[in-house]
């Protein structure tokens, strides 16, 4: 890398999966569904999870019909919180209730957003949350294998869920004849290898089978016909591990936490120009304005906030007045961006917002699988582009051009990834069109330095 030393120690450290030293973000540890007990960093995972009701919510499910585990799901309005946002219980229904092919569940812990930290924590610190919740969901859709594709990069998140796995079968909760049930379940931990491209679903499966990790044409949807062809429910890590609390505390009490069409509360990953970096737990209703100024404790240093991107790298970004919004998947959306992953990026009155855009191009430029011609030769021609403005030579039409490409490519493709990596493209460049233009104009940005400078 050009530019930058390589520490051969920190190498060595994530080759053998060591802690690395860096400066963790505050975790929320007071919330009343995912939160409560992500200040556990000493291993005592079981224990503190038995001690405060943990396997209760499976217990309950398992003396039900899977039917009606699914119905309670319903009624409990969780939306899958890896950034889609589809009703949970309705995605669960879809499995075919006659066929014969074995079903699996697939945990999706591929969690590659930028800006997005929190389906680690759960991991990490609330391992059997997520175990808890497999099981339940397993029941309901009638399966008996269970995967967790994990995130290459996450050397310490997959040793301790293998340690957790190892006790929830040692205190019969996973295995034959689960508590005398008579249902079975096993689960396979899997490594992914670092590709941002298999946090989409049928890219996942395909890597799962041992293939390149290629998006699928749908339908058919996995729910028809997923891993190996079977039925196959995919879940985020964050979805799954709030089930357990459905269960146990009823629809009624998550739903509550919610809105009208979305229950419950959800992590939020605040980054960026905030003086509290972190992890917090809030209902869906909270506004991105409460995030910012109570959770995070305002932008740092006294300065003006200027942009925030609120749910992940991929997310359109909303102006310093546009932060009065719920953070619910519905209200975002009506907002013109998306809730996405909950990863919140905060940006300040000294954010370069040329620089930003291209930080966003270079990173989906890398990641372009290369299946779709639009997808591919469209990220690395923003890419490029953003370069060549950064280093002094752009050209006004230049940012007409860049939004006529990102419009090429959204829709166009195979799955949504050249969607996201229009969409910045489109909102910079909108909603802050004079600051590009001052930057190919003048040659010089608002960060106080020459635009060459901004090296992308």
């Amino acid at each position: 890398m050009v530019g930058h030393v390589v520490d051969a120690g920190l190498v060595e450290q994530v080759i053998v999966g060591e802690q690395i030293g860096a400066r963790a973000p505050y975790v929320s540890t007071h919330g009343p569904v995912t939160s409560k007990r992500l200040a556990l960093t000493d291993g005592a995972w079981w224990d503190a999870y038995a001690a405060d009701g943990g396997y209760r919510g499976a217990q309950k499910a398992l003396s039900l019909a899977p039917s009606a585990v699914v119905d309670e799901v319903m009624r409990a309005n969780l939306r899958g919180l890896g950034g889609a946002g589809f009703p949970t219980a309705k995605k669960w229904s879809f499995i075919p209730k006659g066929s014969p092919k074995p079903k699996y569940l697939v945990v999706n812990a591929d969690e590659g957003e930028p800006g997005t930290f929190k389906d680690r924590y759960i991991l990490e610190r609330d391992p059997h949350a997520l175990l808890e919740g497999m099981l339940i969901a397993a029941y309901a859709i009638g399966s008996h294998k269970a995967y967790v594709y994990i995130r290459g990069e996450y050397f310490e998140s997959a040793r301790r869920l293998g340690r957790a796995v190892k006790e929830a079968y040692d205190h019969g909760w996973l295995g034959k004849d689960i508590q005398g049930s008579g249902f079975d379940l096993d689960v396979v931990i899997h490594r992914g290898a670092g590709a941002y491209i298999c946090g989409e679903e049928t890219a996942l499966l395909t890597s799962l089978e041992g293939g390149k990790g290629f998006p699928r044409i749908k339908p058919p949807f996995p729910a028809i016909s997923g891993l190996f062809q079977c039925p196959t429910i995919v879940n985020n890590v964050e979805t799954l591990a709030c089930v357990p609390f459905i269960l146990r505390e009823g629809a009624d009490a998550f739903a509550r936490l919610g809105t009208p069409r979305q229950g419950g509360t959800r992590l939020f990953s605040v980054c960026g120009h905030v003086n509290r970096p972190g992890l917090y737990e809030a209902p869906v209703s909270v506004t991105l304005r409460e995030l910012i100024e109570q959770h995070a404790q305002g932008v740092r240093d006294g300065r003006k906030l200027k942009a925030v991107v609120p749910g992940g790298l991929s997310a359109k970004v909303l102006a310093a007045d546009e932060i009065d919004v719920h953070m619910d998947f519905d209200s975002l959306m009506a907002a013109g961006t998306m809730a996405g992953s909950g990863g919140v990026i905060v940006m300040d009155e000294t954010t370069c917002m040329l620089d930003a855009l291209g930080a966003a191009a270079r990173f989906f430029a890398h990641e372009s699988c290369g299946q779709c011609s639009p997808c591919r030769e469209g990220t690395g021609w923003v890419h490029r582009i953003l370069q060549r403005v950064s280093a002094g030579g752009g050209r006004l039409e230049d940012l007409d051009d860049l939004l006529g490409i990102a419009r090429n490519m959204e829709g166009k493709t195979i799955c949504v990834f050249a969607d996201a990596a229009a969409w910045p493209v489109q909102s910079y460049i909108t909603k802050f069109r004079r600051e590009f233009e001052e930057h190919i104009v003048t040659g010089t940005c608002v960060a106080g330095r020459e635009a060459a400078a901004c090296l992308l």
